[in-house]
Protein backbone atom coordinates (compact mmCIF):
# COMPACT_ATOMS: atom_id res chain seq x y z
CA UNK A 1 0.00 0.00 0.00
CA UNK A 2 0.96 3.65 -1.04
CA UNK A 3 0.76 6.91 0.22
CA UNK A 4 -1.28 7.63 3.19
CA UNK A 5 -2.61 4.07 3.59
CA UNK A 6 0.92 3.78 4.51
CA UNK A 7 -0.05 4.41 8.36
CA UNK A 8 -0.88 1.36 9.98
CA UNK A 9 -4.80 0.50 10.45
CA UNK A 10 -6.25 2.34 13.40
CA UNK A 11 -6.06 0.16 16.98
CA UNK A 12 -9.16 -1.34 17.75
CA UNK A 13 -10.76 -0.35 20.39
CA UNK A 14 -12.59 -2.29 22.99
CA UNK A 15 -15.77 -1.62 25.47
CA UNK A 16 -13.71 -0.97 28.09
CA UNK A 17 -11.23 1.45 26.20
CA UNK A 18 -13.62 3.17 23.58
CA UNK A 19 -13.47 5.95 21.91
CA UNK A 20 -14.13 9.71 22.40
CA UNK A 21 -15.25 10.51 18.79
CA UNK A 22 -15.52 8.14 15.07
CA UNK A 23 -15.80 10.35 12.21
CA UNK A 24 -17.44 8.93 9.27
CA UNK A 25 -16.40 10.02 5.84
CA UNK A 26 -13.21 12.51 5.36
CA UNK A 27 -14.46 15.64 3.02
CA UNK A 28 -14.03 19.50 4.19
CA UNK A 29 -16.50 19.84 7.03
CA UNK A 30 -14.88 16.20 8.68
CA UNK A 31 -11.51 17.24 8.25
CA UNK A 32 -12.51 20.73 9.92
CA UNK A 33 -13.87 18.56 12.89
CA UNK A 34 -10.50 16.72 12.97
CA UNK A 35 -8.43 19.40 12.84
CA UNK A 36 -10.16 21.45 15.72
CA UNK A 37 -10.20 18.31 17.76
CA UNK A 38 -6.41 17.77 17.25
CA UNK A 39 -5.33 20.14 19.91
CA UNK A 40 -7.31 19.03 22.47
CA UNK A 41 -5.33 16.72 24.99
CA UNK A 42 -6.96 14.01 25.36
CA UNK A 43 -9.49 13.75 23.07
CA UNK A 44 -9.67 10.11 21.18
CA UNK A 45 -10.26 10.78 18.04
CA UNK A 46 -10.37 8.45 14.47
CA UNK A 47 -11.84 9.55 11.03
CA UNK A 48 -12.72 7.10 8.60
CA UNK A 49 -12.74 7.43 4.85
CA UNK A 50 -13.06 4.81 2.18
CA UNK A 51 -11.21 6.94 -0.62
CA UNK A 52 -7.33 6.76 -0.80
CA UNK A 53 -6.77 10.12 -0.35
CA UNK A 54 -8.47 13.60 -0.02
CA UNK A 55 -9.48 15.14 -3.27
CA UNK A 56 -12.05 18.01 -3.30
CA UNK A 57 -14.59 17.89 -6.28
CA UNK A 58 -11.72 17.07 -9.02
CA UNK A 59 -13.82 16.89 -12.04
CA UNK A 60 -14.07 20.65 -11.15
CA UNK A 61 -10.81 22.08 -10.63
CA UNK A 62 -10.96 23.96 -13.95
CA UNK A 63 -7.98 26.62 -14.41
CA UNK A 64 -8.91 29.56 -13.09
CA UNK A 65 -12.06 28.73 -11.11
CA UNK A 66 -12.45 29.91 -7.52
CA UNK A 67 -14.00 29.36 -4.07
CA UNK A 68 -17.21 31.55 -3.89
CA UNK A 69 -16.18 31.90 -0.32
CA UNK A 70 -13.07 33.74 0.56
CA UNK A 71 -9.86 32.32 2.65
CA UNK A 72 -10.83 32.72 5.69
CA UNK A 73 -13.37 30.03 5.22
CA UNK A 74 -10.80 27.62 5.64
CA UNK A 75 -11.05 24.30 7.99
CA UNK A 76 -10.21 26.34 11.24
CA UNK A 77 -9.70 29.94 11.13
CA UNK A 78 -13.39 31.65 12.29
CA UNK A 79 -12.98 29.53 15.09
CA UNK A 80 -9.92 29.76 16.20
CA UNK A 81 -7.28 32.09 14.20
CA UNK A 82 -4.46 30.65 15.89
CA UNK A 83 -4.69 27.22 14.58
CA UNK A 84 -2.09 25.62 13.24
CA UNK A 85 -3.87 24.38 9.99
CA UNK A 86 -5.07 27.46 8.74
CA UNK A 87 -4.85 28.70 5.65
CA UNK A 88 -2.03 30.86 6.14
CA UNK A 89 -0.33 27.97 7.98
CA UNK A 90 -0.25 26.15 4.89
CA UNK A 91 1.10 29.48 3.02
CA UNK A 92 3.82 29.67 5.21
CA UNK A 93 4.85 26.20 5.49
CA UNK A 94 5.09 26.62 1.33
CA UNK A 95 7.11 29.81 1.58
CA UNK A 96 3.93 31.65 -0.40
CA UNK A 97 2.63 34.08 2.07
CA UNK A 98 4.63 36.88 0.49
CA UNK A 99 3.94 36.05 -2.89
CA UNK A 100 -0.49 35.70 -1.23
CA UNK A 101 0.21 39.04 0.64
CA UNK A 102 1.26 40.69 -2.73
CA UNK A 103 -1.33 38.70 -4.85
CA UNK A 104 -4.06 40.42 -2.74
CA UNK A 105 -6.75 37.87 -3.14
CA UNK A 106 -9.55 37.48 -1.14
CA UNK A 107 -10.54 34.33 -3.19
CA UNK A 108 -8.38 31.96 -3.42
CA UNK A 109 -8.19 29.38 -6.69
CA UNK A 110 -10.46 25.51 -5.96
CA UNK A 111 -7.19 23.91 -6.77
CA UNK A 112 -5.43 26.07 -3.93
CA UNK A 113 -8.13 25.17 -1.78
CA UNK A 114 -7.86 21.39 -2.51
CA UNK A 115 -4.02 21.32 -2.14
CA UNK A 116 -4.46 23.28 1.13
CA UNK A 117 -6.86 20.37 2.51
CA UNK A 118 -4.91 17.33 1.14
CA UNK A 119 -2.09 18.88 3.18
CA UNK A 120 -4.15 19.21 5.79
CA UNK A 121 -4.97 15.32 5.55
CA UNK A 122 -1.82 14.33 5.07
CA UNK A 123 -0.42 15.88 8.58
CA UNK A 124 -3.70 14.67 10.59
CA UNK A 125 -2.86 11.47 12.70
CA UNK A 126 -6.43 10.67 13.68
CA UNK A 127 -7.28 10.31 9.44
CA UNK A 128 -7.52 6.41 8.19
CA UNK A 129 -7.93 6.51 4.55
CA UNK A 130 -8.62 3.39 2.63
CA UNK A 131 -11.22 2.17 5.70
CA UNK A 132 -14.68 1.33 4.42
CA UNK A 133 -17.19 1.92 7.51
CA UNK A 134 -19.96 -0.98 7.19
CA UNK A 135 -22.56 -0.41 9.91
CA UNK A 136 -22.91 1.13 13.04
CA UNK A 137 -24.67 -0.27 15.77
CA UNK A 138 -25.84 1.11 19.42
CA UNK A 139 -24.76 -1.54 22.28
CA UNK A 140 -27.41 -1.24 25.23
CA UNK A 141 -25.26 -2.87 27.69
CA UNK A 142 -22.05 -0.90 26.87
CA UNK A 143 -23.90 2.34 26.54
CA UNK A 144 -21.24 2.43 23.30
CA UNK A 145 -21.27 2.90 19.90
CA UNK A 146 -20.29 -0.36 17.59
CA UNK A 147 -18.55 0.99 14.27
CA UNK A 148 -17.29 -2.40 12.43
CA UNK A 149 -14.97 -1.43 9.15
CA UNK A 150 -13.04 -2.64 6.31
CA UNK A 151 -10.14 -2.23 5.50
CA UNK A 152 -9.04 -1.37 1.63
CA UNK A 153 -5.99 -2.13 -0.63
CA UNK A 154 -4.82 0.27 -3.00
CA UNK A 155 -7.09 -1.64 -5.20
CA UNK A 156 -10.41 -0.96 -3.39
CA UNK A 157 -10.54 -4.62 -2.60
CA UNK A 158 -11.30 -5.93 1.09
CA UNK A 159 -8.22 -6.56 3.38
CA UNK A 160 -8.90 -6.71 6.26
CA UNK A 161 -12.04 -6.13 8.90
CA UNK A 162 -12.22 -4.21 11.92
CA UNK A 163 -14.49 -2.87 14.63
CA UNK A 164 -14.35 -0.17 17.08
CA UNK A 165 -15.92 1.25 19.90
CA UNK A 166 -17.16 5.15 20.82
CA UNK A 167 -18.97 7.65 23.02
CA UNK A 168 -19.84 9.89 19.75
CA UNK A 169 -20.08 10.06 16.18
CA UNK A 170 -20.00 12.66 13.75
CA UNK A 171 -21.16 11.78 9.83
CA UNK A 172 -19.96 13.79 7.10
CA UNK A 173 -20.06 11.32 4.28
CA UNK A 174 -21.01 14.75 1.94
CA UNK A 175 -23.43 15.02 -1.02
CA UNK A 176 -23.90 12.51 -3.83
CA UNK A 177 -24.10 14.05 -7.92
CA UNK A 178 -27.66 14.35 -8.52
CA UNK A 179 -29.42 13.29 -12.10
CA UNK A 180 -32.50 14.56 -12.32
CA UNK A 181 -35.34 11.84 -13.44
CA UNK A 182 -36.24 12.42 -16.75
CA UNK A 183 -32.38 12.59 -17.42
CA UNK A 184 -31.48 9.69 -16.25
CA UNK A 185 -32.43 7.79 -19.63
CA UNK A 186 -29.11 9.82 -20.72
CA UNK A 187 -27.17 7.62 -18.12
CA UNK A 188 -27.99 4.26 -20.50
CA UNK A 189 -26.16 5.68 -23.09
CA UNK A 190 -23.14 4.52 -23.35
CA UNK A 191 -21.86 5.49 -26.79
CA UNK A 192 -22.61 9.27 -25.91
CA UNK A 193 -21.01 11.28 -23.45
CA UNK A 194 -22.93 12.06 -20.97
CA UNK A 195 -21.33 13.30 -18.14
CA UNK A 196 -22.18 14.82 -14.69
CA UNK A 197 -20.38 18.12 -14.15
CA UNK A 198 -18.74 16.67 -10.85
CA UNK A 199 -16.58 14.43 -13.83
CA UNK A 200 -16.19 17.44 -15.97
CA UNK A 201 -12.32 17.51 -16.34
CA UNK A 202 -12.27 13.54 -16.39
CA UNK A 203 -13.94 13.84 -19.68
CA UNK A 204 -13.39 17.07 -21.32
CA UNK A 205 -11.39 16.09 -24.55
CA UNK A 206 -14.05 13.33 -25.07
CA UNK A 207 -16.64 15.99 -25.03
CA UNK A 208 -14.57 18.40 -27.05
CA UNK A 209 -14.45 16.10 -29.60
CA UNK A 210 -18.21 16.00 -29.65
CA UNK A 211 -19.46 18.33 -32.68
CA UNK A 212 -22.48 19.35 -30.54
CA UNK A 213 -22.52 19.78 -27.21
CA UNK A 214 -25.34 21.11 -24.64
CA UNK A 215 -24.67 22.02 -20.78
CA UNK A 216 -27.59 21.38 -18.95
CA UNK A 217 -28.19 23.86 -15.34
CA UNK A 218 -28.05 27.39 -14.03
CA UNK A 219 -25.81 27.08 -11.07
CA UNK A 220 -21.85 27.97 -11.02
CA UNK A 221 -21.01 24.60 -12.34
CA UNK A 222 -22.52 25.32 -15.05
CA UNK A 223 -21.78 28.48 -15.95
CA UNK A 224 -17.62 27.40 -15.54
CA UNK A 225 -18.39 24.68 -17.88
CA UNK A 226 -20.03 26.36 -19.92
CA UNK A 227 -17.32 28.83 -20.35
CA UNK A 228 -14.29 26.45 -20.04
CA UNK A 229 -16.07 24.50 -23.54
CA UNK A 230 -16.88 27.52 -24.92
CA UNK A 231 -13.02 29.25 -24.75
CA UNK A 232 -12.37 25.59 -26.20
CA UNK A 233 -14.32 25.97 -29.28
CA UNK A 234 -13.38 27.26 -32.72
CA UNK A 235 -14.80 30.86 -32.93
CA UNK A 236 -18.20 30.66 -35.54
CA UNK A 237 -18.22 27.00 -34.80
CA UNK A 238 -18.77 26.44 -31.07
CA UNK A 239 -21.65 24.34 -31.47
CA UNK A 240 -22.74 24.69 -27.29
CA UNK A 241 -26.59 24.51 -25.82
CA UNK A 242 -26.87 26.15 -22.46
CA UNK A 243 -30.32 25.02 -20.76
CA UNK A 244 -31.83 25.79 -16.91
CA UNK A 245 -34.64 25.68 -15.67
CA UNK A 246 -34.49 29.03 -14.01
CA UNK A 247 -35.69 32.31 -15.44
CA UNK A 248 -32.78 33.55 -16.42
CA UNK A 249 -28.72 32.61 -15.40
CA UNK A 250 -29.26 34.90 -12.38
CA UNK A 251 -26.13 35.93 -10.34
CA UNK A 252 -25.72 34.89 -6.95
CA UNK A 253 -26.92 36.94 -4.11
CA UNK A 254 -23.70 38.21 -2.89
CA UNK A 255 -24.78 41.69 -0.91
CA UNK A 256 -23.19 41.99 2.59
CA UNK A 257 -26.47 42.02 4.40
CA UNK A 258 -27.77 39.04 1.83
CA UNK A 259 -24.67 37.28 2.95
CA UNK A 260 -26.03 37.13 6.64
CA UNK A 261 -27.64 34.35 5.71
CA UNK A 262 -24.75 32.21 6.04
CA UNK A 263 -24.11 33.64 9.89
CA UNK A 264 -24.63 31.35 12.90
CA UNK A 265 -27.29 33.71 13.93
CA UNK A 266 -29.40 32.90 11.01
CA UNK A 267 -28.62 29.22 10.97
CA UNK A 268 -30.24 29.88 15.03
CA UNK A 269 -32.95 31.54 14.05
CA UNK A 270 -33.97 29.44 10.47
CA UNK A 271 -33.66 26.32 12.93
CA UNK A 272 -36.28 27.63 15.71
CA UNK A 273 -38.91 27.94 12.91
CA UNK A 274 -41.93 25.40 12.48
CA UNK A 275 -40.91 22.70 10.25
CA UNK A 276 -43.30 23.69 7.77
CA UNK A 277 -41.65 27.16 7.09
CA UNK A 278 -38.63 25.89 6.77
CA UNK A 279 -39.47 23.56 4.05
CA UNK A 280 -41.20 26.49 2.40
CA UNK A 281 -38.40 28.52 2.70
CA UNK A 282 -35.21 26.26 1.19
CA UNK A 283 -36.29 26.17 -2.38
CA UNK A 284 -37.13 30.29 -2.27
CA UNK A 285 -33.36 30.85 -1.33
CA UNK A 286 -31.80 28.83 -4.34
CA UNK A 287 -30.20 32.43 -5.48
CA UNK A 288 -28.64 32.67 -2.21
CA UNK A 289 -26.30 29.16 -3.43
CA UNK A 290 -27.47 27.98 -6.44
CA UNK A 291 -26.87 31.45 -8.77
CA UNK A 292 -23.36 32.29 -10.76
CA UNK A 293 -21.02 34.09 -8.96
CA UNK A 294 -21.02 37.70 -10.85
CA UNK A 295 -17.48 37.27 -12.35
CA UNK A 296 -18.36 34.02 -13.91
CA UNK A 297 -21.09 35.36 -15.38
CA UNK A 298 -19.03 38.95 -16.71
CA UNK A 299 -16.11 36.48 -18.16
CA UNK A 300 -19.06 34.73 -20.07
CA UNK A 301 -20.23 37.76 -21.77
CA UNK A 302 -16.77 39.33 -22.29
CA UNK A 303 -15.63 35.40 -24.33
CA UNK A 304 -19.47 35.66 -26.65
CA UNK A 305 -18.72 39.66 -27.28
CA UNK A 306 -14.99 38.93 -28.22
CA UNK A 307 -16.47 36.34 -30.66
CA UNK A 308 -18.45 39.11 -32.13
CA UNK A 309 -15.82 41.33 -33.15
CA UNK A 310 -15.18 40.73 -36.95
CA UNK A 311 -18.85 40.28 -37.18
CA UNK A 312 -21.59 37.56 -36.83
CA UNK A 313 -22.58 36.32 -33.70
CA UNK A 314 -20.93 33.12 -32.12
CA UNK A 315 -23.15 29.72 -32.34
CA UNK A 316 -23.86 29.57 -29.14
CA UNK A 317 -27.54 29.24 -27.37
CA UNK A 318 -28.43 29.73 -23.95
CA UNK A 319 -32.12 29.36 -22.82
CA UNK A 320 -32.93 29.63 -19.26
CA UNK A 321 -36.49 28.69 -18.67
CA UNK A 322 -36.54 25.47 -19.87
CA UNK A 323 -36.95 21.82 -18.58
CA UNK A 324 -36.01 18.67 -20.01
CA UNK A 325 -39.14 16.43 -19.93
CA UNK A 326 -37.69 13.52 -21.46
CA UNK A 327 -35.07 12.10 -23.07
CA UNK A 328 -33.44 9.47 -25.03
CA UNK A 329 -30.72 7.67 -27.37
CA UNK A 330 -30.74 8.43 -31.40
CA UNK A 331 -29.75 5.59 -32.94
CA UNK A 332 -26.19 4.86 -30.92
CA UNK A 333 -24.57 8.24 -31.41
CA UNK A 334 -26.46 10.96 -30.52
CA UNK A 335 -29.01 11.93 -27.92
CA UNK A 336 -32.77 13.43 -28.15
CA UNK A 337 -33.48 15.87 -25.41
CA UNK A 338 -37.88 16.72 -25.21
CA UNK A 339 -37.90 20.22 -24.53
CA UNK A 340 -40.76 22.47 -22.57
CA UNK A 341 -40.32 26.26 -22.27
CA UNK A 342 -42.01 26.84 -18.86
CA UNK A 343 -43.85 30.60 -19.63
CA UNK A 344 -44.17 30.32 -23.28
CA UNK A 345 -45.85 26.47 -22.66
CA UNK A 346 -44.17 25.61 -26.11
CA UNK A 347 -42.09 21.95 -26.94
CA UNK A 348 -39.06 21.24 -28.87
CA UNK A 349 -36.37 18.35 -29.82
CA UNK A 350 -32.75 18.88 -29.38
CA UNK A 351 -30.72 16.48 -30.72
CA UNK A 352 -27.09 16.91 -29.22
CA UNK A 353 -23.48 14.55 -29.11
CA UNK A 354 -22.74 15.11 -25.28
CA UNK A 355 -24.34 16.52 -22.63
CA UNK A 356 -22.82 18.09 -19.34
CA UNK A 357 -25.40 17.61 -16.31
CA UNK A 358 -24.80 20.30 -14.07
CA UNK A 359 -27.55 19.19 -12.00
CA UNK A 360 -26.05 19.81 -8.72
CA UNK A 361 -25.72 17.41 -5.58
CA UNK A 362 -27.78 16.06 -3.12
CA UNK A 363 -27.22 15.22 0.76
CA UNK A 364 -26.28 11.44 0.68
CA UNK A 365 -28.91 9.62 3.02
CA UNK A 366 -28.16 8.23 6.32
CA UNK A 367 -30.58 5.79 6.21
CA UNK A 368 -28.80 2.72 5.10
CA UNK A 369 -25.28 4.20 6.83
CA UNK A 370 -27.41 4.19 10.35
CA UNK A 371 -30.20 1.29 9.51
CA UNK A 372 -28.86 -0.18 12.99
CA UNK A 373 -29.69 2.71 15.08
CA UNK A 374 -33.32 2.94 13.36
CA UNK A 375 -34.82 2.16 16.09
CA UNK A 376 -33.74 5.00 18.22
CA UNK A 377 -33.80 7.72 15.33
CA UNK A 378 -36.52 10.42 15.62
CA UNK A 379 -38.16 11.63 12.54
CA UNK A 380 -39.99 14.78 11.19
CA UNK A 381 -43.23 14.36 9.32
CA UNK A 382 -41.56 13.86 6.36
CA UNK A 383 -39.45 11.08 7.71
CA UNK A 384 -35.99 12.59 7.83
CA UNK A 385 -33.95 12.88 10.59
CA UNK A 386 -34.85 15.58 13.58
CA UNK A 387 -31.59 17.29 14.36
CA UNK A 388 -31.25 19.48 17.27
CA UNK A 389 -29.35 22.89 17.35
CA UNK A 390 -26.00 21.66 18.54
CA UNK A 391 -25.94 19.43 14.87
CA UNK A 392 -27.01 15.92 17.14
CA UNK A 393 -29.53 13.78 15.71
CA UNK A 394 -32.55 13.38 17.97
CA UNK A 395 -32.21 9.96 19.88
CA UNK A 396 -34.08 7.91 21.77
CA UNK A 397 -33.13 9.35 25.30
CA UNK A 398 -31.91 5.54 26.02
CA UNK A 399 -29.08 6.77 23.65
CA UNK A 400 -28.15 10.40 24.52
CA UNK A 401 -28.97 10.03 27.96
CA UNK A 402 -25.74 7.91 28.75
CA UNK A 403 -23.90 10.97 26.89
CA UNK A 404 -23.51 9.39 23.72
CA UNK A 405 -24.76 11.28 20.33
CA UNK A 406 -24.44 11.20 17.07
CA UNK A 407 -23.50 14.71 15.21
CA UNK A 408 -24.25 15.36 11.42
CA UNK A 409 -22.34 17.48 8.98
CA UNK A 410 -23.81 18.86 5.84
CA UNK A 411 -26.54 16.67 6.16
CA UNK A 412 -29.09 19.06 8.41
CA UNK A 413 -30.21 21.24 5.64
CA UNK A 414 -34.02 21.02 6.05
CA UNK A 415 -33.32 22.03 10.16
CA UNK A 416 -30.42 24.32 9.57
CA UNK A 417 -30.87 26.04 5.83
CA UNK A 418 -28.99 26.97 3.40
CA UNK A 419 -25.73 27.24 5.41
CA UNK A 420 -25.51 23.77 5.99
CA UNK A 421 -23.44 22.94 2.87
CA UNK A 422 -20.89 26.01 2.95
CA UNK A 423 -17.85 26.38 3.76
CA UNK A 424 -17.97 29.16 5.71
CA UNK A 425 -19.94 27.63 8.44
CA UNK A 426 -17.39 24.73 8.77
CA UNK A 427 -14.90 25.81 11.62
CA UNK A 428 -17.87 27.36 13.49
CA UNK A 429 -20.32 24.26 12.95
CA UNK A 430 -17.02 21.89 14.25
CA UNK A 431 -16.40 24.24 17.25
CA UNK A 432 -19.97 23.91 18.05
CA UNK A 433 -19.94 20.18 18.00
CA UNK A 434 -16.39 19.61 19.96
CA UNK A 435 -17.99 22.46 22.67
CA UNK A 436 -21.05 20.19 22.72
CA UNK A 437 -18.97 16.74 22.47
CA UNK A 438 -16.24 17.85 25.31
CA UNK A 439 -19.09 20.52 27.71
CA UNK A 440 -16.14 22.41 28.10
CA UNK A 441 -16.27 25.03 25.73
CA UNK A 442 -12.60 24.65 24.25
CA UNK A 443 -13.92 27.09 21.41
CA UNK A 444 -15.18 29.98 22.95
CA UNK A 445 -18.02 30.80 19.74
CA UNK A 446 -19.55 34.60 19.59
CA UNK A 447 -22.96 35.38 20.82
CA UNK A 448 -23.59 37.54 17.47
CA UNK A 449 -22.49 37.44 14.24
CA UNK A 450 -25.25 39.58 12.23
CA UNK A 451 -26.43 42.62 12.09
CA UNK A 452 -29.99 41.54 10.83
CA UNK A 453 -32.49 40.43 13.53
CA UNK A 454 -33.85 37.77 11.56
CA UNK A 455 -36.97 37.68 13.61
CA UNK A 456 -38.91 39.99 15.62
CA UNK A 457 -38.24 37.77 18.96
CA UNK A 458 -34.67 38.39 20.34
CA UNK A 459 -33.06 35.42 20.75
CA UNK A 460 -31.56 34.73 24.54
CA UNK A 461 -28.04 34.93 23.35
CA UNK A 462 -28.11 37.80 21.34
CA UNK A 463 -26.80 40.82 23.79
CA UNK A 464 -26.17 44.58 23.03
CA UNK A 465 -22.33 45.83 21.78
CA UNK A 466 -20.61 46.75 24.77
CA UNK A 467 -21.18 50.72 24.26
CA UNK A 468 -24.71 49.91 24.42
CA UNK A 469 -24.69 48.59 27.78
CA UNK A 470 -26.35 50.56 30.67
CA UNK A 471 -27.76 52.47 27.66
CA UNK A 472 -31.75 52.91 27.05
CA UNK A 473 -32.40 50.49 23.73
CA UNK A 474 -35.25 50.08 22.08
CA UNK A 475 -37.51 46.93 22.54
CA UNK A 476 -40.61 45.44 19.95
CA UNK A 477 -43.12 44.96 21.46
CA UNK A 478 -45.24 42.14 20.12
CA UNK A 479 -49.10 43.40 18.57
CA UNK A 480 -52.29 41.74 20.56
CA UNK A 481 -54.92 40.69 17.92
Amino acid sequence: MTGQNDKPAPPLTTPEDPRDLVGIGIGPFNLSLAALAQPLTGLDAAFYEQRPGFHWHPGLLIDGASLQVPFLADLVTLADPANPWSFLSYLKTRERLFPFYFAERFHIQRAEYDAYCRWVSQNLPALHFGHQVDAVRWNPERHLFEVDFTQLDTEGEAEALGRTYTKNIAVGVGTAPYIPEPLKPLADAPTVPVIHSADYLLHRDRLLAADHITVIGSGQSGAEVFLDLLRHRPTGAEKIHWLARTEAFAPMEYSKLGLEHFTPDYTRYFHSLPEAVRDGLVPQQWQLHKGIDADTIAAIHDELYRRTLHGGWPDAVLTPGVSVRTAGRVATTRVELHLEHLQQGTRSRLTTDAVVLATGYRERPLDQLLAGLDPYMRRDSAERPRVDEQYRLVLDPSVTGSGSNVYVQNAERHTHGVGAPDLGLAAWRSATILNALTGQSPYPLPQRTAFTSFGLQEPQDRRAAPHLIGEQRGNLVPLKN
